[in-house]
């Protein structure tokens, strides 16, 4: 069947709707919806690939140091969002998708297959990683709290909000630098990695400590890297849709009955 000159004009501009009858819109959503699905896998996949191994290798004493470790994180992160953050916005985190999903900044609907990719990425990546290296009880690779659960969940709590305060700023912001996330988001890990690490491992990303925990089955304070992310990221995501209107009062902002539709109408 004939595409004509509007559908595709819609479909350049993003407009598509598969209600149109053709079928060729709901083709076009699906292939694309594949291919943020794959970059999601993929990204996540590279990430903790990347980040994990600098883990074993510097429990294994193999010439990398904590600094190494934390510049192997951030440089992943910097890397994967430059290559295909175009393609699926680069999330790589259940905490990002859902905090951005919640406050309007990414479709609701899309959330499920987005946290199936990233878990797929995680649980591929710690596999191999497990099949690759070896790694003993000494050089596991996921997230354990080196002292009490509670300082642990407070560090993953602070180190969440900056990341997602952070990625709510260069990514649904048109007023920040985009072309900088990646620098911006990467920097960030760094940082939190430098100062969460030796307490409770810096996960602030409940795929990246659960993938490791059940391919290795280890277990302990895992609920702590599930429940302080997510605080963390709805924390920094509402703080910065908070201050998103600097040019108006407070009053003004919360009178309305749907805060979050507003957020969405100014950052667009």
């Amino acid at each position: 069947m004939a595409t004509s000159v509007e559908e595709i004009n819609k479909m350049e501009e993003g407009e598509c709707r598969s209600s149109t009858g053709s079928g060729f819109c709901g083709s076009n959503q699906t292939v694309q919806m594949i291919q943020k699905i794959i970059a999601e896998v993929v990204g996540t996949y590279i990430l903790i690939f990347a980040g994990c191994a600098s883990v074993i290798l510097h429990k294994q004493n193999k010439d990398i140091n904590f600094t190494g470790v934390a510049l192997v994180w951030g440089s992943a992160v910097l890397v994967m969002i430059y290559s295909v953050g175009h393609i699926s916005g680069a999330h790589f985190n259940p905490t990002v998708t859902v905090t951005f999903a919640i406050f309007r900044q990414f479709p609701i609907k899309q959330v499920p297959l987005y946290i199936i990719a990233q878990f797929v990425g995680s649980f591929l990546a710690s596999g191999s990683l497990y099949l690759l290296y070896e790694p003993d009880e000494n050089a596991y690779f996921g997230t354990t709290p080196a002292g009490s659960h509670v300082q642990s969940l407070v560090v993953e709590i602070i180190t969440t909000f900056l990341l997602l305060f952070v990625a709510s700023a260069v990514a649904t912001d048109n007023r920040a630098i985009g072309e900088l996330a990646g620098i911006a988001l990467g920097t960030t890990i760094m940082v939190d990695v430098f100062i969460a690490g030796p307490i409770s491992g810096a996960s602030m990303n409940p795929a990246r400590s659960i993938g490791p925990a059940v391919i290795m089955h280890v277990y302990k304070g895992l609920w702590i890297y599930v429940v302080g992310p997510f605080v963390g990221a709805l924390v920094g995501g509402f703080c910065y849709n908070l201050i998103r209107f600097t040019d108006k009062p407070l009053r003004e902002i919360s009178k309305s009955a749907s805060f979050l539709k507003r957020t969405k109408s100014v950052a667009g």
